[in-house]
């Protein structure tokens, strides 16, 4: 790890660990903005590590800040940070200057269509962008949209939006849908990304903010297995029980470091197979690994007083969103089949 990465490591543990408290996460899914703890990720550097230091970030890259999306994945920060991250980068490739604030990016679905087109003195936006995280809230949305003959990276007021419709995933965060129409945009510049960048690194960043979720659940089962009483002695003694956490075990591992490799090979500069099995990797982990909690919890796991529902319900919203598994499963299988079987061995086992 760089020194930039331990340092990010140490920041966000305390951080996190002081102010994403309970009270808080129930405060934010009844609609409360978490003011203090966006001023003090602001202040900490955590929310521009992928940004250039001439442009105000930490210069860092995308292995550092996996420490950071993965963490707030751990801890169910509710907060646009992960995609304040994305597109911060997405803008810092473009050339383009980094505004304070909490960012989103668009779009969220291969199906939603937005348009830039020229205008006397700048760009327009035109489209919908469906489920936009925090769509509402953020100071700014960050599109990657066809504009002419080339895909452009442009910067969108929140204010720009003719009409949003509020609405929430199952973790009770928003997803807000967005609709322009011809809106103004308060910059653009030709994309040095792949045209389906937004989705691609969204889904990249949902994979780490899982393999965090379930780290918190193994975490909470081992502890729950250890306190809770039976028959006169812990359930964790119990085979069963014993066997159920190994499994979970195995799956934390196994999407934690295929989320770890996605972010490695985006600093390589071609992460769409490695993204492609983390999402589906560390969807598959979700399924099983939120069974399994729920059962080692009991009936207590699944009331609101118990903190378990926060890792749980953000695994089942995150694995649907900007792809489900089978949707990048269709992705991998055709990357793997272009690439001929010859290169099939070497694929699996030189990364």
């Amino acid at each position: 790890m760089s020194e930039l990465g331990t340092l990010l490591t140490d920041t966000v543990t305390r951080l996190f660990h002081d102010l994403v408290t309970k009270e808080l996460i129930e405060s934010a899914e009844k609609g409360v903005w978490p003011d203090k703890l966006w001023r003090a990720l602001e202040e900490g550097g955590l929310t521009l590590p992928l940004v250039a230091e001439a442009r105000g970030g930490a210069g860092g890259t995308w292995r550092d800040a996996h420490t950071v999306v993965r963490a707030a994945g751990k801890h169910a920060v509710p907060l646009p940070l992960a995609e304040t991250i994305v597109g911060g980068w997405l803008l810092d490739q473009a050339g383009l200057d980094v505004p304070l604030g909490p960012l989103t990016i668009a779009p969220v679905h291969q199906d939603d269509t937005l348009r830039l087109e020229g205008a006397a003195g700048g760009w327009r936006l035109s489209g919908t962008a469906s489920r936009v995280p925090w769509g509402a809230a953020a100071s700014h949305l960050v599109v990657v949209a066809a504009g002419g003959d080339s895909p452009l990276v442009a910067l969108v007021a929140r204010a720009a939006a003719g009409r949003a419709t509020a609405d929430r995933n199952l973790a009770l965060e928003p997803r807000d849908t967005l609709s322009f129409d011809g809106a103004e945009v308060v910059a653009a510049a030709p994309a040095r990304v792949a045209p389906d960048a937004a989705i691609l690194y969204g889904a990249m960043i949902r994979a780490a903010q899982m393999a965090g979720a379930l780290e918190s659940l193994l975490e909470q089962s081992v502890r729950y297995a250890t306190e809770r009483k039976q028959f006169g002695k812990p359930i964790g003694n119990f085979q069963a029980i014993q066997h159920n956490l190994a499994v979970l075990a195995g799956h934390v591992a196994a999407a934690g470091s295929a989320a770890e490799q996605a972010f490695v090979a985006a600093d390589r500069g071609d992460p769409r197979r490695a993204v492609a099995a983390a999402k589906i990797r560390a969807g598959e982990a979700a399924g099983i690994g939120a069974g399994i909690a729920h059962q080692v919890h009991g009936a207590i796991g699944f009331t609101y007083e118990h903190s378990l529902h926060f890792a749980t319900r953000r695994l089942w919203s995150w694995r649907a969103e900007f792809g489900t598994e089978s949707v990048w499963a269709q992705v991998l299988g055709r990357a793997v089949a272009a690439r001929g079987a010859d290169r099939l061995w070497p694929d699996l086992t030189v990364r």
